[in-house]
Order: C-alpha cells, then sequence, then structure tokens
C-alpha cells in the first residue's frame, strides 16, 4: 500500500471511530432505559421463578403440558413465574400461570427473525438487549426451574450454574426438570469435569433433577423454610453488584 493509500486509511479509521463512538453512546443511554423500565416494573414481583426451556415445543407436546402444570402449581402456591415470553415452553409457562394466582411475566427479546411474544402475559417486558434481559431473569427469581431446551436453555442454566458457583449471587434452587434428558449432562459433569479438575465436588450438588410437578414445588419451599423468601441485606448487596 502507498504512503497516500495508508494515510486515506487511518483517516477514514478515524472518522468510522468518532461515528461508532457516538453511537455506543447513545447505545449506552438505550440499555440503561431498559435496565430502569425492567427494575421498576419487577420490584413489586416476588417471589418469583424463572422457567426456562424449549421455544420449539409445540402445545400438545409432554414437556409442553409438565411445563404448564409447574407453572399452574407455582403460581398458585403464591410465586410469579418469570419466561422469556415466546413460544413453546416459554407459552406454556406464562400460560400457566396466567391461569393461577400469581403473576405471568414475560421478558420478550427482540430478534432478527422476530420472536412473537405470547398471549398469557399479565407483565409484559421487551428487550433489545440479551444481557439486560438475562440479569431480570436472575434478579428476581427465588428459584430457576430447567425444562428440556437446546443452546438457548443450556446457556441460561449454565449462566446461573456459574454465577452462584462463584458467588456472584445467592444460593437459590436450580431444578432441572425430567430425569430422562438431564442425566446424560449431569454425567459428564460428574466425569469428564470432575475428573479433569475443572469443577469441585460440591459444585454437583448446585443443581437437582425433578421430575414431579408437586415435587419442584416442595423443593423450593424447603430451601426457604429456615430463612423466608425475603432476601437478607448481604443478598441485596450481592445482587446490586451482579
Amino acid at each position: 500500500m502507498s504512503e497516500q493509500g495508508e494515510a486515506d486509511f487511518f483517516r477514514e479509521c478515524a472518522g468510522a471511530s468518532r461515528t461508532d463512538s457516538a453511537r455506543e453512546a447513545w447505545r449506552v443511554f438505550g440499555i440503561m432505559s431498559e435496565f430502569v423500565e425492567a427494575t421498576e416494573r419487577l420490584k413489586a414481583v416476588c417471589p418469583a421463578v424463572s422457567l426456562f426451556g424449549s421455544a420449539r415445543v409445540q402445545p400438545g407436546h409432554p414437556d409442553y403440558c409438565l411445563a404448564e402444570t409447574i407453572a399452574r402449581k407455582l403460581s398458585d402456591a403464591g410465586f410469579a413465574v418469570i419466561s422469556g415470553g415466546g413460544p413453546g415452553i416459554m407459552e406454556a409457562a406464562n400460560k400457566g400461570a396466567f391461569a393461577g394466582r400469581s403473576p405471568s411475566v414475560g421478558l420478550n427479546i427482540e430478534l432478527p427473525h422476530e420472536q412473537k411474544a405470547n398471549e398469557y402475559q399479565d407483565v409484559a417486558l421487551s428487550f433489545r438487549h440479551f444481557f439486560a434481559r438475562k440479569y431480570m431473569f436472575v434478579r428476581f427469581a427465588s428459584a430457576y426451574v430447567v425444562m428440556p431446551g437446546g443452546f438457548g436453555t443450556l446457556d441460561e442454566l449454565l449462566e446461573v450454574i456459574t454465577l452462584t458457583q462463584t458467588g456472584k449471587s445467592p444460593r437459590i434452587p436450580i431444578i432441572l426438570v425430567g430425569r430422562a434428558f438431564w442425566q446424560g449432562l449431569m454425567d459428564w459433569f460428574s466425569t469428564r469435569l470432575l475428573e479433569a479438575r475443572a469443577i469441585a465436588p460440591e459444585d454437583l450438588r448446585l443443581t437437582q433433577i425433578i421430575d414431579e410437578p408437586e415435587e419442584v414445588v416442595a423443593a423450593i419451599f424447603r430451601h426457604y423454610e429456615s430463612s423466608g423468601f425475603a432476601p437478607s441485606r448481604a443478598e441485596r448487596e450481592l445482587m446490586l453488584n451482579l
């Protein structure tokens, strides 16, 4: 490249950088507004359970029916249910909670191939940024219930396990529903990861596998028998620094 060509190249880069910096500054305001709005609307939703699972499951599928039943039982037991607001297991979770006594919450995400919000939401929020949405799943949850799912479900699961393992969030129930689906992954954790010393033995106790809807609700209540659902001062401080 000639000296003139190099000069032109760096001049274009500098101009692009100034333009990108301005756009980034405005983007920060957009992110802040998502955090503020969601925090204000969800702060009264307590206690709540975040429920994850596949968006591809159709109504009538056993996993859809199971998620709907679990969500209804959680709702009737006094838990708001937070889902991703879309189809599949998300819809089943909102549908079950919507029919129950407690709020059905949908944290919808804007995607290139637009996700259609399901109709069973008492509280519906829309996000452009995945990380802001993921924060809300964690910030307002008293427990996580994870149904069978794909990469998105695994992403949510591994995030909450990591946050709990590293002490960045309080230890709350992480319940995997469906032993036939999840046991292979747990076996891999206990062999490959544990044998490689990539995790500690106690990390295997961060999750539990449950099949029955009634036992999901009972396991959450057992966890809070001694402490109650209101977070301690230390837990509140921890979540502020998540």
